[in-house]
């Protein structure tokens, strides 16, 4: 038997930072998987650009630069020399990616920039608009229906919802917290005390109303998402991961202030059946 053929460098850049999406990815049609894994790559540096970030002007400049590569881009401009802003120029010019739906996850970013966020609306805006924005391009790139596309939005946002809650204790470790303000003093808490201490009475009950959240938005999405093509339902798998978190989270015992287990074999074989199926 032969060997199986070795990764690209996008490939193995998003099998990487992104487990999840790329697994998804995998479901995508072959021709149209390389453009997938770019978007999981591009996905990656947006993310990156607050995590890495020394002060929230440093994260905008990141962003910035991803804007301004996206714009010349579509302009025509020559590719800027980067592994992931190189491939994107092209996949641009080619039109198997759509520059609005890039320009949409990188003015999303810009609430990570922000001391906090400061309300329950300011974050589905957020979710809705990256880890949406991101369901959005990847089902438009693999020929979602135009009429799909909103569902997808809505169950990218619930997995976005539930990566949020996951990472909890790496935002306190980086100083910050997602979880909003209005929210955290409804149990007399603030994001400074997330970062303090991610242990506190009552961020807990804070983070299982978010849940409840992220599981309506699931629904809702699944509800508007109509029947998908095969060739796009890689797009929506991420909705399975999400399910599964989500429960999980109000389940009793939960402790967000504890860091997430490894992915275990239940996740990955509950996308691997859906794409299988189709569905």
């Amino acid at each position: 038997m032969a060997a199986p053929a070795p990764l690209s460098p996008l490939a193995e850049l998003a099998r990487r930072s992104d487990p999840d999406r790329f697994l998804c990815a995998l479901f995508a049609p072959p021709e149209r998987r390389e453009t997938q894994f770019l978007l999981i790559a591009f996905n990656h540096e947006l993310a990156r650009a607050r995590a890495v970030a020394s002060n929230p002007m440093a994260a905008l400049i990141r962003l910035q630069w991803w804007r301004e590569a996206v714009e010349q881009a579509g302009a025509g401009a020559a590719p800027r020399r980067h592994e992931v802003a190189g491939p994107l120029a092209v996949a641009l010019r080619e039109e198997r990616l759509d520059a609005a739906d890039l320009l949409g996850m990188i003015d999303a970013r810009e609430a990570e920039t922000e001391e906090e966020i400061p309300s329950r609306g300011a974050l589905l805006a957020y979710l809705r608009g990256s880890a949406g924005g991101f369901a959005v391009a990847a089902g438009r790139s693999l020929g979602a229906p135009a009429e799909s596309l909103s569902g997808l939005q809505g169950i990218g946002a619930a997995y976005g919802m539930a990566g949020l809650l996951r990472s909890i204790p790496a935002q306190a470790a980086q100083g910050r917290s997602l979880l909003p303000a209005d929210l955290l003093a409804e149990h007399q808490l603030t994001p400074a005390d997330v970062v303090r201490s991610p242990v506190a009475a009552g961020i807990a009950a804070a983070a299982r109303s978010l849940a409840e959240e992220g599981l309506a938005l699931l629904r809702e999405g699944e509800a508007r998402l109509g029947p998908l093509p095969r060739g796009s339902i890689a797009a929506a798998l991420p909705g399975r991961l999400a399910r599964r978190d989500l429960r999980r989270m109000l389940a009793a015992g939960w402790d967000p202030a504890q860091p997430p287990p490894p992915r275990g074999l239940g996740d990955r074989l509950a996308v691997m059946w859906a794409g299988w199926r189709g569905a």
